[in-house]
């Protein structure tokens, strides 16, 4: 096993899953930077070489087979393993105004899409990436969640869940459930793997409305270096557990 921990973090070619890689390159991994856009990878792996911080690009479209099995080839030839996966990249779809996605009109090749990129997604990133998981001591699974999915607060008419999201918000329910199964899964294997809202970002997925994605990279760096004892099959925000 190599002494320097290796972390992939899809979509951290800018905002959240930039800051996540920012921050766990200052944690000392090295940091897979996953990206659609070749360009936008390398020049994500620029800044944060300037900060000191050990990465390398790699290119990866979790919408394609080729595209995950190949950077699972690249990462095993630079790393030889990974430590953790950040499951970061997704997409909401097209909204109308107020980002509202109105479940009586919701054109099916919209949700077909978000459903693509947001849960088979994930499914497609981390199968491929399990053998390399698997030769970590301590290999650690984030999925990008949101509140926007718990079906608990969605369903309470006294919780502030935002917009009507149909095609966007479900597929983070979908995510939800599948954690939990991959949890239960690797139970016993010292795999940990947790779902964290990271709250409203500002980033270009919101039109820059939210907070700092540097503030909101918080909580998935706490999962991703969780110790061996840490929680899995969870959902996390800044301030602790939150309900399914």
């Amino acid at each position: 096993m190599n002494d320097t921990k290796t972390a992939l973090v899809t979509g951290a070619n800018k905002g959240l899953g930039f800051e996540i890689a920012a921050g766990l390159g200052a944690r000392g991994y090295r940091i897979a930077v996953g990206s659609r856009d070749d360009a936008r990878g390398e020049a994500a792996v620029k800044l944060l070489h300037a900060a000191g911080i050990d990465a390398y690009a790699v290119p990866l479209d979790v919408t394609g087979e080729r595209s995950v099995t190949e950077a699972a080839d690249l990462i095993e030839r630079r790393s030889g393993q990974l430590d953790v996966l950040v499951n970061n990249a997704g997409i909401s779809g097209p909204t109308g105004p107020g980002w509202v996605q109105d479940p009586t009109t919701l054109d099916l090749d919209v949700v077909r899409e978000v459903v693509d990129t947001n849960v088979y997604g994930v499914i497609r990133v981390t199968n491929a990436m399990l053998p390399l998981l698997r030769r970590s001591a301590s290999p650690r699974i984030v999925n990008i969640s949101s509140s926007v999915g718990s079906m608990t607060w969605q369903s309470d008419p006294a919780v502030e869940v935002g917009p009507i999201m149909a095609a966007y918000s479900p597929t983070k329910s979908y995510l939800n459930a599948v954690t939990v199964h991959y949890a239960r899964q690797f139970a016993g294997t010292g795999i940990l793997i947790n779902a964290a809202c990271p709250g409203l970002v500002a980033t270009d997925f919101t039109g820059f409305y939210g907070r700092p994605a540097q503030e909101a990279a918080a909580t998935p760096i706490r999962l991703a270096t969780l110790p061996d004892d840490g929680p899995t099959g969870a959902f996390f925000n800044d301030e602790g557990p939150i309900p399914w």
